[in-house]
């Protein structure tokens, strides 16, 4: 009796909110997938839906910007003065302190699939080290550890997967034994997820038992960090401070004692990494100054004419690009999800969506049929009291892996890896061979247990063979 009470209760919710079509196919469902559906729809929160769909699926909300911004402050790559060197190493100072009395924990946001890439699987198991061809999660887990041995601490790993690759994750982490990290320190959950819509506004369905949906974006990260019991985790072990990157940049320096310093020290509750621009019209983010507040604009909504403004020595007024490399307090994610209600705004996509049709035909749409909605975690920097942004340099710390050719594809992201790896050589005193067009002249890995950057290096150089041109050298 009480099943049918509840069941008519959802049909009256499906019904006042015009959603009642995933439905269609209940009554010839066997009743262990009438359950799985009537579950999916129990836990939509249709009058929000209602909303997005109106805002964000029938009528296209335009991004508001602030009728005043203004270039973000920055701390640049290196100081230019004896004032700010004094700081940055009080900050670098600062930062190693905390992470060797265990305050910093690493985060990144995994819940893709290396479908562009070719690849079947999780993005995180895709194999990117020019040698061993170690995978992007290889590379995260033994820099972690790396930095743990460095530190003298135990740095705990959170990875947020999607629904699509969570058993996938833990398989792969638990068949490594959790790459030396310990399977107590590796934290794997799920994001949350949303419906996918027709541009009717009607609630798609991949299965008669099925309802249509994808992750939430990397701004569902903060939710879901709450909700999985990660935050809770964090405290329990003094965790205060959140090293945040994306499954797709192997070049992100993990744990950075002058990042997480001057956050810190700048009492910022979220704090970001940014780049110069390589041009005006790069498609990353803009930092800019809105209201006060440290805010992202995305590359598609702040108008050409901003975009390309110039200051009087000819750079960029709004140089500075995002890269999706944050400091995050936890403190914040508590005071954020804490209250329930706590929500980023969607961001609205176009796509080809397969679903199931009115005679229960799956059909995989030739052209867009629909949008899906996704959140975007720099959208929190305007709520942070404080917020702090480092530039860092591209060849150090951006080499994303997302096409399967060309721009961002694994041969550009492993010459990177190759550049980057004879730069920290040279910076130690060693000689590489280079090209007349001086492109290093040999194939280099140095992997995270050998040095987390140039300065492990210089106590290493006995261990450092010669480099003759043309040679493969992994140092390990």
């Amino acid at each position: 009796m009480a099943q049918d009470i509840h069941r008519e209760k959802i049909l009256q919710k499906l019904h006042n909110t015009g959603q009642e079509q995933v439905l269609r196919f209940l009554g010839e469902l066997p009743q262990d997938q009438k359950n799985t559906l009537l579950l999916q729809v129990s836990g939509l929160n249709l009058d929000k839906i209602q909303v997005c769909v109106e805002n964000y699926v029938k009528n296209e909300v335009s991004v508001t910007i602030s009728e005043h911004f203004e270039p973000a402050p920055s701390y640049p790559a290196s100081p230019g003065t004896p004032q700010m060197t004094q700081k940055y190493a009080r900050a670098r100072q600062f930062g190693e302190r905390l992470l060797r009395e265990g305050r910093v924990g690493g985060f990144v946001v995994a819940g893709g699939q290396g479908t562009r890439l070719g690849y079947d699987g999780p993005k995180g198991n895709y194999p990117i080290s020019p040698i061993r061809n170690k995978t992007l999660f290889a590379i995260f887990a033994e820099t972690l550890l790396a930095a743990s041995q460095k530190y003298g601490t135990a740095i705990p790993f959170y990875i947020m997967t999607s629904p699509l690759n969570y058993g996938a994750t833990v398989e792969i982490f638990a068949s490594a034994d959790y790459y030396g990290l310990g399977r107590d320190n590796v934290f794997i959950f799920q994001q949350g997820t949303l419906p996918n819509f027709g541009f009717d506004g009607k609630i798609l369905l991949s299965a008669k038992d099925q309802i249509a949906s994808s992750p939430d974006g990397h701004g569902g990260s903060l939710k879901a960090l709450y909700a999985a019991g990660a935050v809770a985790d964090m405290k329990r072990r003094g965790v205060e401070y959140l090293s945040y990157w994306q499954v797709d940049n192997p070049l992100v320096k993990l744990m950075d004692p002058l990042f997480i310093g001057l956050h810190a020290m700048d009492e910022a509750e979220m704090s970001s990494k940014a780049l110069l621009k390589a041009g005006p019209l790069e498609k990353v983010g803009n930092f800019c100054l809105a209201n006060g507040k440290v805010t992202v604009i995305e590359y598609s909504d702040l108008p050409d004419e901003q975009a390309l403004r110039k200051n009087p020595d000819g750079s960029l007024v709004f140089e500075l690009g995002s890269i999706g490399i944050h400091i995050i307090n936890r403190s914040f994610i508590e005071k954020l999800s804490a209250g329930g209600d706590f929500a980023l705004p969607f961001h609205r996509a176009v796509k080809k969506i397969p679903y199931i049709d009115e005679t229960g035909t799956l059909v995989q749409p030739d052209k867009p049929n629909g949008v899906k909605l996704e959140t975007f975690v720099f959208d929190a920097l305007p709520m942070a009291g404080r917020s702090v942004i480092l530039q860092t340099l591209r060849e150090e710390e951006f080499a994303p892996v997302k096409n399967a050719a060309g721009t961002d594809s694994p041969d550009v992201t492993r010459r990177m890896m190759v550049e980057r790896a004879a730069a920290w050589l040279e910076a130690a005193g060693v000689k590489v061979p280079r090209t007349p067009d001086g492109a290093p002249d040999c194939v280099l890995e140095i992997a995270p247990g050998f040095a987390l950057g140039p300065e492990d290096i210089k106590t290493k150089r006995d261990r450092i063979p010669p480099i003759a041109p043309g040679c493969q050298i992994c140092l390990e």
